[in-house]
């Protein structure tokens, strides 16, 4: 299968290199150059990953994630020219799941890319029993990739799916921001706690009946967190 990808940049140099990058690989890459184009390029053709600048003219970068995660839950890269982490944390807060700071080397570029599109088209993996998991209200099916909370069917991101499931098959476990990091991004971790407490809270919102007071998804101060029934 040939997967599309979207390429979303304002400096056409940058657009016309990963270009280069990703058909390299057999990718079929889709240019736009502000957000506006990209949300028309979505309406218009199947894409399975967006590489996405934040500062654009017309519609900025935010804004379009935003828009795209209304209907849309394939994974998000951002494609930053800032290394602060608070515009990482803000990309990663409007559902974005994942960042590459400009300027990047192709092969960081192409392991995000493809590390992304294996989790996003197969949430689980090949050593994982396909049973059907439940701790309190929340059920998860690993052989459907679906979970529901009080029989409602929510909406996880790949990144939300994969530390749900590896809290709910440790049930009771407690692990830190860099141990989940590493299981679920599938490489090394540094700095991540602020990364993690994001995609924690994002997870909190859908599956915790007061997220401010989640019963489930519990924090243990100071080492991490775990699933309790």
């Amino acid at each position: 299968m040939q997967y599309n990808i979207l390429v979303c940049d304002d400096e056409k140099d940058i657009v016309s290199a990963i270009e280069i990058y990703l058909k390299a690989q057999g990718y079929q890459v889709f240019p736009a150059y502000n957000g506006k184009e990209a949300l028309e390029i979505m309406e218009k053709e199947t894409i399975h990953l967006i590489l996405m600048d934040l500062m654009m003219p017309e519609m900025d970068g935010m804004t379009a994630i935003l828009k795209i995660r209304e209907k849309n839950n394939i994974p998000i890269i951002i494609l930053s020219a800032k290394s602060e982490i608070t515009d990482k944390i803000l990309g990663l807060n409007v559902g974005a799941d994942d960042y590459i700071t400009k300027p990047f080397n192709a092969i960081e570029l192409i392991a995000r890319v493809n590390s992304s599109l294996r989790r996003y088209m197969n949430l689980g993996s090949a050593d994982i029993d396909q049973d059907e998991m439940q701790i309190g209200r929340i059920v998860l099916n690993d052989a459907s990739k679906t979970v529901t909370v009080d029989g409602e069917a929510v909406n996880l991101t790949p990144y939300e799916y994969k530390i749900l499931f590896l809290l709910m098959k440790n049930q009771g476990r407690v692990f830190s921001s860099d141990e989940i990091y590493e299981h679920v991004w599938e490489e090394e971790a540094h700095d991540v706690k602020k990364v993690i407490s994001v995609h924690i809270s994002h997870l909190r919102d859908k599956v915790e009946i007061n997220p401010r007071k989640p019963d489930l998804i519990k924090s243990v101060y100071g080492m991490g967190y775990k699933i309790e029934g």
